[in-house]
């Protein structure tokens, strides 16, 4: 059994509590408060920043050119294109790139990303690339799962939410990076092996209380 296979059945529970967050569910039966949303993707944004630096320290630790490549142009395409189309999505929702740019990142948002940045510094590079694997397949499991119930109709800026992780480009975004920790996974001993799990878990529950903090419109309490 591959990696991923492995790990994602031994967190099937997790996945699947993911999937049926009231804000996931929201989403895809054009529930969801826009509040909720809005709170949401001001945090996703700061979360993108420090996610580009994650990028950036896997290129410089990849152990071959091919991987290099790879993960150069994956944050290419994310400081210079997904995060343009973060601020025209926003532009939609009435944020502007000033209120972007000055967001303070929720308590749950700094200790997802410092936990990818500290993976990204001290861990190994298989225990790197199996943190990054529950937010690139994760945000396709979740599309994926909304568009087989039906896109909501009156819910044109959620629809298009859905298909921007269901669309074929993301998809082998997804694919890539679940082939890559395989790979590893093939060539890792059993500590490794163990070492990744961990840190796929941990980001796994990070992704899960990341929809708890934009559905409860966490701040900081003092």
């Amino acid at each position: 059994m591959s990696f991923a296979d492995d790990i994602e059945l031994r967190s099937l529970p997790i996945r699947r509590a993911i999937l049926e967050h009231p804000f996931v569910v929201g989403v895809g039966d054009g529930t969801l408060d826009v509040a909720k949303f809005k709170h949401y993707v001001l945090k996703d944004y700061v979360y993108l920043v420090d996610y580009s630096r994650v990028l950036a320290m896997a290129a410089a630790r990849a152990q071959d050119l091919d991987t290099m490549g790879w993960f150069a142009r994956l944050l290419d395409e994310t400081l210079n294109v997904e995060m343009d189309l973060h601020r025209s999505y926003c532009a939609e929702f009435g944020i502007t790139t000033v209120e972007l740019e000055t967001t303070t990142p929720a308590p749950t948002t700094v200790a997802y990303t410092s936990y990818l940045l500290n993976v990204a510094h001290q861990g190994s590079f298989p225990e790197l690339v199996a943190s990054l694997v529950p937010c690139q397949w994760g945000y396709w499991e979740i599309g994926e799962n909304l568009a087989r119930n039906g896109e909501p109709a009156d819910a044109p800026l959620y629809s298009q939410w859905i298909r921007m992780y269901t669309s074929q480009e993301f998809s082998d975004l997804a694919d890539a990076i679940r082939n890559l920790v395989n790979r590893l996974g093939d060539r890792a001993g059993p500590d490794e092996l163990e070492a990744m799990g961990r840190a796929y878990m941990t980001s796994l529950r990070y992704e899960y209380l990341f929809w708890d903090m934009a559905y409860n419109l966490e701040t900081w309490p003092v």
